[in-house]
Order: C-alpha cells, then structure tokens, then sequence
C-alpha cells in the first residue's frame, strides 16, 4: 500500500514538472476573467435596474388605476318638467242624492197589496201600495146620495119660487111669500154644493190611501207587507231615490276642501271592487266640523247597481294640475332639515339640493321647489353618498316617474 502511494505521488509531480508555465498567457486569461466578471456584473446590474424601474411604474400606475375603481357609479336621470295631477284622495260612504222617504198620506188601515220590489224603477205618481177602502167607498155612496137628495129639494124649490113670481103681479102672493120661496130655493142649491163637497173630500180620501211615488226613481227599501195597518204615525214604507242619482259624502281636512269647488271631476271606487266610477262634486259642505276638523263634498255619481247605498268607497279628485319635474320615491330622502335630493355637480361631485314636495302618487313625487328639471339627480342608493364625494354617474334609460 505504501509503495502505490509513493509511486502515485512520484508520477504527478513529474507530470507537473512538464508542464511550462508562461506568465504572459497567465495575465491574459486573468485579463479575459476580469472582463467576463465586469461584463457579468454590468449585466446584473441593468437587469436589478430593469425590474427597479419596472415596479416603480407599475406601483405608480396602480394608484391611478385603483383610484378610477374606487369611484362608485350611481344613476342619474334628468326629470325634466312634467304636468301632474293635483289629486286629493277621500273616503266616504254611498248613498242616495235625494233619498226620499214614502209613508202614508192619509188615516191609513189595512194594506191589501204592495206593488213593488226593491231595486225597481217607478215613475211619479205610481202606486206603490194599496190600503183597503171598503169604509170610505161607502162613505163616498151615501154623499152621492144625499147630493141627488139635495137637487131634488132644490128643483121643487125653484118650481115653487117660479109660481109665486107669476102669480104677485096679480095679488095672491105677498113679497113676503115670495121672499121666502127665495130663501127656501138658496138654501136648497147651498145643501146640493155642501153634498158636493164632502162627496169630493171622501174621494180625496180614497185617493190618499194609494201610497204614490213622489218622483221617479229606484226603490231603495220596502218596509210594509200586505195585511199591515198602517196608520198616520207609521214609518216611511219605501225610500226612493230620485231619479237612481247616487253621491258619495267624501270626508276632507279643511285644507283640502278649500282646494275644490263644484264641478271638479272625482274617480270613485268602491271597497273592494276594481271598477272605478266618474263622478263629479255638485255640493261642498258650509261648516267644518269641530271635532275631526273635517268637511264633506258631495259627489255625484249616475247610477250604477254596484253602487249601493250604505256601502264605503274611496275618491280621487283632481284638483287642478301643476308643471314641475317628477321624481322616483328613491331619489327624495330627508332629515331634520327636510328633503332633499343628491345632484351631480359640473366636476362630479355630489351636491345636496333642499326640495319641497307637491303631488305624490304612483307615478312619483312632484318637486315644487328646488329643481329647474334640467339636473342629474342621483335616482337611488343616496343613503351611500356624501356631499362633496366624487362619483361616476349613468345616466338611467328609463325615464323618471
């Protein structure tokens, strides 16, 4: 072991001592090496500079970037001016225009027969009922009688007066026998006008006991059968309205009823049907009432038989129209300082505006006060937003109200 360990450490140095060393070749490559590492280094260098410069941007860059995402985006819309209805809504119950009560004219007794039904149409002076008057046409009989009586007493009279003027021109009968055939014959024709008379009023009487309609129109209510006796101090048997004329008695606020005068046109709508009914106001009450600080306006509405009275129903009256820009309940908000809506200002920054409100229905909320109608109002999602907060608007597609 030893002597392949000498042998191999003999053999290299003789191997080394061949070779020859020349300093010139060795300054060249150390020359050479230099370059390589400056090159090298230079390079890495531009390439730490590259990836240097090339973040900066990028994280320059990335603020501008992500201060355009930061912006929110918010619709916007441009009302301009529209004309909206100035409607006030009411409640009230139905009920007829003229509602008139039926009784009984005269002394009344028994009814025999009732002719008509709820819901019919009568004309003036159609019987309605018809009270027994087997009494009062016996009556009316001996009046007639007596009257024959009486023209019998006054035809001999007259003949008798007719004899004593012929014969006092010649001396048999005094003047004052014939004054008294004269008498005699006054009272007679007086007994014949008084038979008359009370002829007359028995008949009257008979006719009054016909309940007639006062005036044409619907029958609302029967409240008498046949058999009933009814007397003077009966209740009303029918109720009529005249002509089928219905209104609504509308319950308002003062203020309300100092916007409406009489012709205004009303849409009535019965509780809980869907069809609606014009109408127009005929009558504003005079008086306010104390307590609920209200007053009714009477509408009138022609008739129709799903208008009942009694029953309740809701009313739009147009009272007049204003012309002002009209916005979605979205964009109105409000504080303790009032409402108020979210503009875009000419640099896109968002502008409170104080508005005050008119009409609201379904279509929106008229703005009275505070808008031209030329503005880009934000529509919603104004809860969000601040005043002076820069924003990106769209303009909606769908216009407003």
């Amino acid at each position: 072991m030893k002597a392949m360990n000498y042998e191999s450490t003999k053999w290299s140095r003789d191997a080394i001592d061949d070779v020859v060393v020349d300093e010139a070749t060795l300054a060249r490559k150390r020359r050479r090496r230099r370059i390589i590492i400056a090159v090298a280094v230079v390079l890495l260098l531009v390439i730490v500079a590259v990836f240097a410069l090339g973040g900066r941007g990028e994280k320059a860059a990335a603020p501008k970037a992500n201060q355009g995402e930061q912006l929110p985006t918010v619709t916007v819309i441009v009302p301009g001016r529209t004309n909206v209805a100035a409607l006030i809504s009411a409640t009230g119950s139905l009920g007829a225009r003229r509602d008139m009560p039926v009784g009984i004219p005269g002394e009344g007794g028994r009814v025999v027969r009732v002719l008509v039904e709820p819901g019919q149409w009568v004309g003036a002076g159609q019987v309605l009922a018809v009270i027994d008057r087997s009494v009062q046409t016996q009556q009316a009989a001996q009046l007639a009688a007596s009257i024959e009586v009486a023209r019998a007493d006054l035809h001999l009279a007259q003949n008798q007066l007719d004899r004593a003027q012929a014969l006092v021109g010649r001396g048999f009968v005094s003047q004052a026998d014939l004054d008294q055939k004269r008498a005699t014959r006054d009272a007679a024709a007086a007994r014949v006008r008084v038979a008359e008379a009370q002829l007359g009023a028995t008949r009257a009487q008979i006719g009054r006991l016909d309940v007639r309609a006062p005036a044409a129109g619907l029958v609302l209510s029967r409240s008498v059968e046949a058999g009933q006796v009814v007397g003077a101090g009966s209740p009303a048997l029918f109720r009529i309205a005249a002509g089928g004329e219905m209104e609504l008695l509308a319950r308002l606020p003062q203020s309300d009823l100092a916007r409406l005068s009489v012709g205004v046109p009303v849409t009535v709508t019965p509780v809980g049907s869907s069809v609606s009914y014009q109408g127009q106001i005929w009558q504003i009450s005079p008086i306010i009432d104390p307590v609920t600080r209200q007053g009714i306006a009477r509408v009138l509405v022609p008739y129709n038989r799903d208008l009942r009275p009694g029953g309740f129903a809701a009313a739009e009256i147009r009272a007049g129209a204003t012309n002002a820009p009209l916005l979605p309940e979205s964009a109105v908000q409000s504080d303790p300082r009032g409402n108020f809506v979210y503009i875009i200002g000419p640099d896109n920054k968002i502008v409170r505006r104080d508005v005050r409100l008119g009409e609201v229905n379904d279509r929106g909320m008229a703005i009275i006060a505070g808008l031209a109608g030329n503005e880009r109002v934000v529509a919603s999602a104004g809860a969000f937003l601040s005043p002076g907060q820069r924003v990106r608007p769209e303009l909606s597609a769908r216009p407003a109200g």
